[in-house]
């Protein structure tokens, strides 16, 4: 499912349904009409007026089917979507110290609704006794809990009628998916999760939901992936539809600690005519003293280094994780670069030994570009405005005795004017968005920012061709 473009309310239904069905191990076409029963049933459940939303953090309940039904009774199937936020209270704390707090519609710009699918397990009406029939034959029981999650886009004027009447046909959708994906990769009597992931579509702002079955890895799903990229007429150098490339909400923590583009919420610098040219895709912010390593005053390009592994995770080109200090000096020494004593020192590393364990340790090739004093940085405006308008990844910098990560330029082509945006890994403090932006640990800096007679290499990573 595909949802439209400038919405300023995502609405996220999430739940389970349990799929059962009977496979007959003796006969192939029998099997998978016995899947497809099954898909239709739980199709037939969600379609019926046994099926409830539950808006999480409020006390709003909407039957979808059969004639809109609402608690409380003031949304009607005729109201604006916008007032269900309303209903919705936040777990933040005020000046107060008190938690629940109502959602603003007015000054939210795009807000993620999260629901949660029930089923009503008690109905009125005329009991019918259940009938048995007995048959003797070989078959296996088949069982699994399907994690449904659907997501649709509306803007606030948008009635709560149409709105559950897409997420309906968003929950159908998705089962016929999940029939899908569970056909063509079953084994036998051996069925596999399918799986949903969002992801949003570059250029358009759309975001598009895929099904993949669990415990198959994305090496073999490529095809699956070229199909895809065919379908949403997206390029065939690039992975967008991997799972590390799924779509994070923005009202989700993220689990591991790490703040994500804290250059996103800088102001763009003052320069004449100048034009943005910036990092592309999502990073994480590594510096010192983070993961319980004291490496203040040695490991700031370590860090810059593992700044531009997460970018290769985050944008789908690699699976594994980000390196840790040890792991980087045993890839240099198992290049031949440096002696097995260096493992578990505190020695200083430099672009070329970012260069060699980008392409040990992940596959990653990286151009060098030399710069002979600090001064000449103010002229490399061109071919850092290239670098990242064509491969947008961050790059790692090093002079004398320290590194920095360099996220993008503001550049004028007419006056020559350059302003650099740095991400600073020499920071110790914790992740504090708000002093990493105010106190310039991420910020923009003048060509006066560095040496102007030191020399200095910096490491340009470059995008690998892939789906």
């Amino acid at each position: 499912m595909v949802l439209s473009e400038n919405a300023s309310i995502i609405f996220r239904l999430r739940g389970t349904l349990e799929f059962s069905c009977q496979l007959d191990s003796s006969n192939e076409s029998n099997s998978q009409n016995a899947i497809s029963e099954g898909f239709q049933c739980l199709r037939s459940k969600v379609s019926s007026e046994r099926l409830v939303i539950s808006i999480r953090n409020s006390p709003v309940l909407i039957w979808p089917n059969g004639g809109l039904r609402t608690t409380p009774e003031s949304l009607t199937e005729s109201t604006p979507c916008c007032d269900i936020l309303q209903h919705i209270q936040l777990d933040e704390e005020d000046g107060g110290g008190k938690k629940s707090k109502k959602k603003d519609k007015k000054n939210t710009v795009v807000s993620v609704v999260n629901m949660k699918m029930l089923m009503e397990v008690t109905r009125s009406g005329q009991l019918i006794a259940p009938s048995l029939c007995r048959v003797n034959r070989e078959h296996h029981s088949a069982c699994m809990t399907l994690p449904i999650d659907c997501v649709l886009s509306a803007s606030g004027d948008e009635s709560v009628g149409d709105v559950c009447d897409g997420l309906v046909r968003a929950l159908c959708d998705q089962l016929i998916d999940m029939e899908r994906v569970v056909q063509q990769y079953r084994k036998g009597t051996a069925l596999l999760v399918p799986q949903p992931f969002h992801f949003m579509l570059p250029q358009s702002a759309r975001l598009a939901t895929v099904v993949y079955p669990a415990g198959v890895s994305d090496s073999q799903l490529e095809s699956v992936r070229k199909e895809l990229h065919g379908k949403f007429e997206l390029p065939e150098d690039r992975p967008y539809l991997r799972r590390a490339n799924a779509f994070h909400f923005p009202d989700e923590p993220h689990r591991d600690g790490y703040l994500r583009n804290p250059h996103a919420h800088l102001t763009p610098p003052n320069v004449q005519d100048a034009a943005l040219y910036l990092v592309q895709g999502v990073y994480s912010y590594h510096h010192y003293m983070q993961d319980r390593m004291d490496d203040n005053g040695w490991g700031c390009a370590y860090r810059s280094l593992q700044t531009i592994c997460s970018w290769f995770q985050q944008q789908g080109y690699v699976d594994r994780a980000v390196p840790t200090h040890r792991e980087i000096q045993q890839a240099l020494v198992d290049v031949g670069d440096k002696q097995p004593a260096f493992v578990g020192s505190r020695q200083w590393i430099g672009s070329i030994e970012v260069q060699a364990v980008l392409n040990q340790l992940l596959g990653i090739t990286s151009k060098i570009m030399f710069v002979s004093q600090g001064a000449e940085l103010a002229s490399k405006g061109r071919e850092l405005a290239n670098h990242f308008l064509t491969e947008g990844t961050p790059v790692m910098i090093g002079g004398g005795v320290l590194a920095h990560t360099i996220l993008g330029v503001a550049w004028s082509e007419t006056t020559g004017q350059i302003k650099f945006l740095i991400l600073d890994p020499h920071y110790t403090g914790g992740e504090d968005l708000h002093i990493i932006t105010e106190k310039g640990w991420c910020g923009w800096k003048g060509p006066e920012f560095w040496d102007q007679n030191a020399y200095y290499n910096l490491c340009l990573p470059q995008r690998p061709k892939m789906i």
